[in-house]
């Protein structure tokens, strides 16, 4: 996903460096050498979890380092990204909850998910796109506010009629 492949033997996990840091260190590495370029989002806590087989919480530990070392920024709601705070980000760098908005809104588009039927659960989207819940609601919230979707408190979101949709199937 961000150019590196899980490899078990990356981390000394019964050494004297603690692991966040030693994660820390290998982003640092990707900066160093241009593969993350200033504005670019610095690896979700999901991915550095999934990729290092490490806990969100040293996930976290790792951001945090990173901005200590001034090497990237956190946007509250949108991830941590390489550069000083303030920094502009990457043009092609759109939140992640609107990438993840987008993918559901096509498949409710293409027909893949029926009006007043539901969209995935939070759960099985936190799953699918590797993402906090907090990310999945942002991602639900600007879907309701497109007019894509409705919520049934208890029950779940729905796909909306499709004269509710923001634009039309046919045009």
């Amino acid at each position: 996903m961000y150019g590196f492949v899980y490899n078990p033997d990356v981390l000394d996990r019964e050494g004297p460096v603690p692991i966040y840091r030693q994660v820390a260190d290998l982003v640092r590495d990707q900066i160093e050498r241009g593969e993350l370029q200033a504005g670019d989002p610095v690896p979700s806590e999901a991915a550095l979890e999934k990729e290092y087989d490490i806990a969100r919480t040293t996930a976290r530990r790792v951001a945090r380092e990173l901005r200590e070392q001034g090497l990237a920024y956190t946007v509250q709601g949108e991830g941590t990204f390489v550069g000083q705070p303030g920094a502009p980000r990457s043009p092609k760098t759109m939140p992640l909850y609107q990438k993840i908005a987008g993918e559901v809104a096509q498949n409710i588009q293409n027909g893949d998910i029926s009006p007043n039927r539901a969209i995935p659960g939070e759960k099985v989207m936190m799953r699918q796109y590797g993402v906090a819940k907090v990310t999945v609601r942002q991602a639900v919230a600007y879907l309701r506010e497109q007019g894509w979707v409705f919520t049934v408190p208890y029950r779940g979101t729905y796909v909306n009629s499709p004269e509710k949709w923001p634009i039309n199937r046919d045009s």
